[in-house]
Order: C-alpha cells, then structure tokens, then sequence
C-alpha cells in the first residue's frame, strides 16, 4: 500500500469520516485556503485550479497505485471522487460570480 492510501485510510479511521466526506473537506479547504493565502477572489479561477489540480493528482495517484499493486481499477470511482471534491469549490466560485454574496472589490466598479 502506498503513502497516500495508507494516510487516507488513517484519516477514515481516526477522523470518523467517510471517504466521500474527506472529498468534499479537502476540496474546500483547498479552494478557500488558496483564495487565503494567495488573496484571490472566489470569483477567480485560480482557488479553483488549485483544488482541480489537486484532485486530479489524487487521482492519477489512485489510478497508479491500481496499476503497482494490482487491485481493480475503477473509473467510475475515481470520476466519482473529482466530482465530490469540486462540487462545492464549483458552487462557491458560480454563486461569487453570480451574486453578492460575497462581496465586490469598490475598484471593479467605480463609482460615477
């Protein structure tokens, strides 16, 4: 077993989540703590390639592990996994492009 499959299964096991529940977490913390520390907007594009690439990652690791260790490999699993991660980071990012949610920088619309 691999690193990573060994720390996420630590983490079921001692944070009392299921696998799909740490998809979402991880997903959002990587979506609001990249706009965080590199003070983008929600809006940007840029917190959501940081999650994207991330559970890409995650995912070709799945995929070759699969392929080191000899154990089935299931797309359909491993599609379902990137759509748990972005869901929410998608959501956040439409509805901080859509509405007011969350706010407007004053210097993107200049008073008149």
């Amino acid at each position: 077993m691999s690193p990573l499959q060994s720390a996420k299964f630590w983490l079921i096991q001692h944070v009392g989540l299921a696998k799909d529940a740490l998809h979402i977490y991880v997903g959002l913390t990587l979506f609001l703590g990249a706009a965080l520390v590199f003070r983008w907007p929600l809006r940007s594009w840029k917190p959501l390639g940081v999650a994207l690439v991330a559970a890409l990652l995650g995912e070709v690791w799945d995929l070759r592990d699969s392929l080191v260790y000899h154990t089935r490999i299931d797309l359909w699993g491993n599609w379902h996994d990137i759509w748990n991660t972005m869901f929410w980071p998608v959501v956040l990012l439409l509805l901080a492009r859509t509405t007011r949610l969350f706010g407007r920088d004053t210097c993107e619309y200049p008073k008149e």
